[in-house]
């Protein structure tokens, strides 16, 4: 019954019936004092004008009714039509709990809501697709730029150069074909991560004994840039869940990053342990960290602390983009701190397995 009286069905028959219930009962009224039949007919006449008269006062306040709610409906639609769709409808009659029209216009209030917020994100998705056209355009340049430069200098010196020049020489095109590679490969892992096209295998497995691998990996090229590389581990850590291959080139990301941002004579610790229902892997270093106005924006495509142009491969600033992605995947989470100066710790937090 109340919800019937919330519809607007309900409320127009109510009026009605309201309507015709006085005019029942002001003909009851008027037939108790009859006296003489002439007297009746006079009054019959007179009742069913003001019965029409009043049954056409109450249509007109009733149509009032509805085409004044309806009309606000269409100025709000008319008003966020000519804003651009930039700021969201705002509707008097928005009621979820009222009539049909009232519903109608909490659905509307919503929708237009929905449509700024989409627009909104389709904005920001654009500028990031122009900037990372941008970058995408200044880091393929750089090597190319240099490889043909080199290569150059070799077909026009051809036979003029040492073979230490032109070892030299070959060399240095040789890193920047395997940046240019390297950059190639990450965007087309990025792109399928983002498009979800990358099954994730998901398994139990120690995370303690992938981190010693991928950190023994490592311990080659930190020697030789004289960095100190060392894991530890909590032995009551549980097995993580996900994807093995994944989660180590998260591991391989992390570590590559910090090996890019520590200098010589610093030190790279990775640990492994628990943290709640989840595994906590962390990756410290004591390099040039992070200012505090670029951690907020660490793990957006193409970030970088410093552009300089080092010349080192995979220097592109998408393996902090794919790592997130990888762990978002996983349902996990990524973080960082980082004190300017002092070096950076990336946190990562992984499902733990139900044992």
């Amino acid at each position: 019954m109340n919800g019937i009286l919330r519809s607007l069905y309900g409320r127009i028959a109510l009026v009605l019936m309201a309507v015709f219930f006085a005019v029942g009962a002001g003909m009851i009224f008027a037939t108790q004092h009859m006296i003489a039949v002439e007297q009746l007919v006079d009054l019959a006449t007179a009742l069913i004008i003001g019965t029409v008269a009043f049954s056409l006062g109450a249509a007109l306040i009733v149509f009032k009714f509805l085409t004044q709610r309806v009309r606000s409906l269409a100025e709000a639609i008319d008003a966020f039509r000519a804003g651009g769709f930039t700021q969201p409808a705002r509707v008097p009659s928005a009621d979820p709990e009222g009539d049909e029209i009232d519903r109608l216009g909490n659905a509307f209030q919503e929708m237009s809501e929905r449509i700024v917020s989409q627009l909104h994100e389709l904005a920001q998705v654009d500028d990031r697709r122009r900037e990372l056209l941008a970058n995408v355009s200044h880091d393929l340049r750089t090597p190319l730029t240099s490889m043909q430069g080199y290569l150059e200098t070799l077909l026009i010196h051809e036979g003029k150069l040492s073979p230490e020049e032109n070892r030299s020489y070959l060399q240095v095109a040789t890193r920047h074909c395997e940046r240019l590679a390297k950059l190639v490969s990450d965007l087309f892992e990025l792109t399928k991560l983002e498009a979800r096209e990358a099954a994730l295998e998901i398994e139990e497995f120690p995370l303690p004994e992938l981190a010693q691998d991928v950190v023994q990996k490592f311990e080659l090229k930190a020697r030789q840039r004289n960095i100190h590389l060392a894991m530890g581990f909590d032995p009551n850590c549980p097995f993580a869940r996900g994807d093995i291959g994944m989660i180590e080139r998260v591991l391989e990301n992390l570590i590559e990053n910090a090996l890019r941002h520590t200098p010589a004579g610093g030190d790279i610790h990775v640990h492994v342990g628990p943290a709640g229902e989840q595994v906590e892997m962390r990756v410290a270093d004591n390099g040039e960290g992070i200012p505090a106005g670029q951690i907020a924006g660490v793990f957006d495509r193409y970030y970088q602390v410093d552009r300089g142009e080092s010349g080192a491969a995979g220097a592109a600033g998408l393996g902090l983009a794919i790592t997130r992605r990888i762990v978002e995947l996983h349902g996990g989470e990524i973080a960082v701190e980082s004190v300017e100066g002092q070096g950076a710790t990336f946190i990562v937090r992984l499902p733990a397995a139900v044992r």
